[in-house]
């Protein structure tokens, strides 16, 4: 799983290597999670974009090759991602803020209510 560490050591390292780290991350994943492969999409369509290729050019042969690998609910969503990513990043970053904050809570009470069960007893 990408985490938030993981995104914020992605900013300070070169776009290529940035491709390349997560194209690891991804490696010998049997079921990646659509935000997952929609980060590597849209670093792919950056890279389009910034060499001037049309873009799906090369990032086309990536989604087809997801196809048939991943159920179809996980490269569309993949997919949204990925133009949510190019298009309007505050807005997906503070999603994912979100959902960090929101495990932590989560995590949080599932302590809580562990400690006071043990308390009870």
């Amino acid at each position: 799983m990408i985490s938030e560490k993981d995104l914020a050591e992605l900013e300070s390292v070169p776009y290529e290597e940035r491709i390349t780290r997560v194209e690891k991350l991804l490696e010998g994943k049997s079921e990646p999670r659509a935000f997952e492969l929609g980060l590597l999409l849209a670093l792919k369509m950056g890279q389009e974009l910034r060499q001037g290729k049309e873009l799906g050019s090369e990032s086309g042969d990536l989604v087809a090759s997801w196809v048939g690998k991943h159920p179809d609910s996980i490269v569309e969503e993949a997919i949204a991602l990925a133009k949510e990513f190019l298009t309007n990043p505050a807005k997906l970053a503070e999603k994912i803020k979100a959902g960090f904050q929101k495990k932590a809570e989560e995590t949080k009470a599932a302590e809580s209510s562990q400690d006071k069960s043990e308390d009870e007893q």
